[in-house]
């Protein structure tokens, strides 16, 4: 299991493509508060309920100054049709060897029906303008987790 990061600790840098197959690093996000929230699969109910919550609240979150960015191991092909069918509006990256993934500790195992698997650990963190974690968030339920955020980010 990867180590699980804690608020002051400096957010592993990616460079991982798009959707569209271009590559987007945290590097370039620097700056800016971002929010980076680790999803098990495009295109399944609870992460098309998140990835919806994201896409609705973005207007304040970005009026907030706070960017979104999903990321999950689908290839960028699969992350395009999930944008297009929802109308995802924020960048979603694909990690397909789960190397990100590892590095933020949102993959191991987990409890799924019962069952211990190792997958994608439902998480998402809060990345300050200098690149730290603020907050990190394990395990989360993919519903009411972006209302969470927000009331934690005073929106």
């Amino acid at each position: 299991m990867s180590q699980r990061l804690q608020p002051g600790d400096v957010a592993p840098d990616f460079e991982l493509l798009d959707a569209d197959g271009d590559p987007v690093s945290l590097a370039s996000l620097r700056g800016k508060r971002v929010i980076l929230y680790f999803y098990p699969a495009a295109m399944t109910p609870g992460c098309t309920k998140e990835a919806v919550d994201f896409r609705d609240a973005l207007p304040d979150l970005q009026a907030a100054g706070v960017t979104v960015v999903g990321i999950s191991p689908d290839p960028p092909a699969k992350l395009a049709k999930f944008r297009d069918r929802d109308g995802l509006t924020f960048p979603l990256l694909s990690d397909p060897d789960t190397a990100t993934l590892q590095a933020y500790g949102a993959y191991g195992e987990k409890k799924l029906y019962g069952k211990v698997v190792v997958g994608v650990i439902r998480s998402t963190f809060i990345i300050d303008p200098e690149g730290k974690i603020e907050k990190a968030y394990y395990n989360v339920k993919a519903t009411g987790h972006v209302n969470r955020l927000r009331k934690d980010l005073g929106l």
